[in-house]
């Protein structure tokens, strides 16, 4: 449905020297269009378990790293710090996490899983390879491989931006790439 209305002319834009006649084919709108889809099936996947997409990255983060500040954690898991804390606030209601004051300083909360969402995060790993299985459905290995490098390298560079690079932050025990995607070879 989306593709049959976005034939509609958007009107050309040039990319590397390169004019391109409609913006819904330049990559930053596909990689958008893709990430809203894989969300939208994502979070229908997980809605019988109470969960949403969005919950991902601190499920993920705080199994891999364990108690961490909310500021540090906004990092790890790529959330600006308003939407962590209305995140955090929904995930504490649900009981997914708890917030334990800092022995170093009262004034700071650590972020932890608690024992409902640690079980939560086994049960959601089948859901999420489905949706990568129908994502990547006819995709060879080499194109998956390609697809993948292509994806880390785009990410690398727009990670490089000094705007976006927080130089206050440490953050610790950082999960690895693999943990944040998981994607079965097909």
């Amino acid at each position: 449905m989306y593709r049959s209305l976005c034939n509609r002319s958007i009107g050309p834009y040039t990319l590397g020297g390169v004019t391109h006649p409609r913006f819904d084919s330049a990559p930053a709108a596909l990689i958008n269009f893709a990430s809203r889809a894989l969300t939208r099936v994502n979070d229908r996947r997980l809605r019988p378990l109470g969960l949403t997409f969005a919950q991902m990255p601190v499920l993920v983060a705080l199994s891999k790293t364990g108690a961490l500040p909310q500021k540090e954690l906004a990092v790890l898991a790529r959330i600006e710090q308003p939407s962590m804390a209305q995140l955090l606030a929904r995930m504490e209601r649900d009981g997914l996490i708890r917030r334990t004051p800092a022995q170093h300083d009262r004034r700071v909360s650590l972020i932890s899983l608690t024992e409902s969402g640690l079980a939560k995060l086994t049960q959601v790993r089948s859901a999420l390879f489905e949706t990568n299985d129908q994502a990547l459905r006819g995709f060879s290995t080499a194109e998956v491989d390609l697809l993948l490098g292509l994806l880390n390298r785009l990410v690398d560079n727009l990670d490089e931006s000094p705007a976006d690079s927080p130089s206050d932050v440490t953050v610790t025990g950082p999960a690895s790439a693999d943990d944040h995607a998981s994607v079965r070879r097909p």
